[in-house]
């Protein structure tokens, strides 16, 4: 993915000897993504696990859910992908203005998944769907367990979905310092992989909550 991927490589910043690792940092990051995998397969499990207990409860709670929003919300991760890869394209380049404007399109598109899916919440809390909620009280166990499991794993994955526009934050603000350049964006690739995962798992919890009747 790199041409830097050496497997140590020293660098003079302003009359210092700074050291880099950048086969270590990218199994690091590798390591750290697996982990997350594993916690969000965990949770995959246990949603089919439901669903084979409860499958006409999942198909009537999936009809309360908006199909647009959650398609829209999909366009709006797959193109911050596609535009943290061109960032990274860009500064091999050398060009690192155009590099932080792919990254402030991915940071834009970060936001507004989040505020789609504050709206979405939003609206169902305002139904009564939400724990120990008058509507969900009333639905059947298999409908309660459903958006259990919808709050706790889009929330869970929202909450990913701001650490990595954080993470992208730190990156660019290097990138602005300088002290991530085109022979040195090893950070810059970890930040877009673990924004990668994001939008995989977010793929993923798609069809499974909206598109599953």
């Amino acid at each position: 993915m790199s041409h830097n991927s050496e497997t140590l490589a020293h660098e003079v910043h302003e009359g210092g000897h700074a050291h880099r690792d950048d086969v270590g940092s990218k199994m690091g990051i590798w390591l750290f993504l697996f982990t997350e995998l594993l916690l969000f397969g965990g949770m995959f499990i246990l949603y089919a696990s439901y669903r084979y207990i409860y499958p006409n409860d999942f198909k009537a709670a999936a009809l309360e859910l908006d199909p647009i929003l959650g398609a829209v919300n999909t366009v709006i991760l797959l193109t911050s992908s596609l535009t943290v890869v061109l960032g990274i394209v860009a500064l091999t380049k050398n060009n690192a203005k155009l590099c932080m404007t792919y990254l402030w399109i991915t940071q834009v598109c970060g936001l507004a998944f989040l505020v789609n899916k504050y709206f979405e919440w939003t609206h169902k809390i305002h139904l009564g769907i939400y724990p120990n909620g008058p509507a969900l009280d009333d639905m059947a166990q298999g409908e309660r367990v459903f958006f259990g499991l919808y709050y706790t794993m889009t929330g869970l994955h929202g909450l990913h979905v701001i650490v990595g526009m954080a993470f992208i934050g730190f990156v660019m603000w290097f990138i602005h310092k300088k002290y991530i350049t085109s022979t040195n964006l090893q950070k810059l690739e970890n930040s877009g992989l673990y924004w990668h995962l994001v939008d995989i798992i977010w793929i993923f919890l798609f069809p499974l909550f909206y598109l599953i009747h």
